[in-house]
């Protein structure tokens, strides 16, 4: 049978999901991504709860990006998200792609991240 691209992204996040978990020492940066933003949380799966949070939504950057769901803002927000959670003592993440490939807006998110000071 053949599957639509929504269902092998939802096949994929659960195979990822059941793999991947956040801990108080290392939590996962997780992120979603929709056709006009991206979404990126750093949530401790242990106790439930979200440490910091970012998207191309805030008003702050949307008023500096022309559009929320190009590589240059998700360039953006991955930055805030690293200064977010290196101020609440981050260093260290697990990265949870959110069953979407590690390829353009994802791997820009990523790879800003990593250049804020996360490492994962």
């Amino acid at each position: 049978m053949k599957s639509t691209r929504k269902e092998a992204t939802h096949r994929r996040h659960n195979r990822i999901r059941r793999k991947v978990t956040g801990t108080t020492d290392r939590p996962r940066l997780a992120v979603f991504r929709s056709n006009q933003h991206i979404y990126v949380q750093v949530i401790d799966d242990t106790q439930h709860c979200t440490i910091a949070s970012a998207s191309t939504l805030e008003a702050d950057l949307r008023t500096e990006l022309a559009s929320g769901g190009n590589c240059a803002a998700s360039v953006q927000v991955g930055k805030l998200i690293a200064e977010r959670a290196i101020a609440k003592g981050i260093q260290q993440v697990v990265f949870d792609r959110g069953g979407n490939l590690y390829h353009g807006r994802v791997k820009a998110l990523a790879d800003a991240a990593r250049e804020g000071g996360l490492t994962f």
